[in-house]
């Protein structure tokens, strides 16, 4: 079905809600963003506590600290040698926060955007608006550290798989939920046959985001399975082979996969959402 214009309507208010949403994402992606076997993250650089797990890194006491006013108070401070001149790695000056909000935000808005023009008015639509800053999320945190956490994937998939199951039972739905059942341990069957040909090619953590992706495509049938899987395959190689061209990566050293398994869900998802 080519886009109609109820579709390219939904796509602005998804775009919006996506943005919004994806302004959530960079507290989240930084406390998560740690390496295989440490606590996830409790506190800014600054060593302040980060209350709950949605909104942006930097803490609002570092947020007024690094605003005009507040920098030069602390620049006060430092001339006098008074207490609090610490900077501490709290700020921009030297802070690692992960990722600005700006990048998130834009990525779901227009992954939010994209998907509601292709479903349109259909139940599974919500799914996806649903499940679409996760994916960003888990993005993030892999292209950051190399890992895709099990305490977002294995719930996603849960999530996933249930959403659309209700979906399934209200009017308009197009896709079929034993599908996505069937897509899950289907995509993550054969992310698990590639880890264990090549360990160093593919990492567990790809091989369990496999299956709440795998769940996703599965509602709109093998093919748009299929095309998921080759899309996020074929960005990989090219971003491989774009750094090895540029001398930024050899040919042996290890990419973040789940990016580019995600666009690729994205693109299989657009497909599927167009042609059913």
């Amino acid at each position: 079905m080519r886009p109609t214009s109820l579709s390219l309507l939904l796509a602005v208010p998804a775009a919006a809600y996506g943005a919004a949403v994806g302004l959530l994402v960079p507290r989240a992606a930084y406390r998560l963003a740690v390496p295989y076997g440490e606590p996830w993250r409790a506190q800014c650089p600054g060593g302040h506590p980060l209350p709950g797990w949605v909104g942006l890194a930097r803490c609002a006491e570092c947020a007024a600290r690094d605003a005009p006013d507040g920098r030069a108070a602390q620049d006060r401070r430092e001339a006098r040698g008074a207490p609090g001149a610490e900077r501490g790695g709290s700020g921009g000056r030297g802070g690692a926060y992960g990722p600005g909000a700006a990048a998130p935000a834009v990525a779901t808005a227009l992954a939010c955007a994209l998907l509601a023009a292709a479903a349109g008015a259909r139940p599974e639509l919500a799914v996806w608006l649903l499940l679409a800053p996760f994916a960003v999320l888990l993005a993030v945190v892999d292209r950051a550290v190399h890992r895709l956490p099990d305490a977002v994937t294995l719930p996603l998939a849960a999530a996933g798989a249930a959403l659309l199951g209700i979906a399934a039972l209200l009017p308009g739905a197009a896709g079929s939920w034993t599908r996505a059942l069937l897509g899950g341990p289907a995509l993550g069957g054969l992310y698990c046959l590639l880890f264990l040909a090549n360990p160093r090619g593919l990492g567990l953590g790809d091989v369990k985001l496999a299956v709440p992706l795998g769940v996703a495509l599965g509602w709109y049938g093998w093919g748009a399975l299929l095309t998921g899987a080759f899309a996020g395959f074929a960005l990989g190689a090219v971003y491989g082979m774009s750094l090895v061209a540029a001398g930024r990566a050899g040919r042996k050293d290890a990419l973040p996969f789940g990016p580019f398994m995600a666009a690729g869900a994205l693109v299989g998802l657009l497909l599927g959402g167009l042609t059913v």
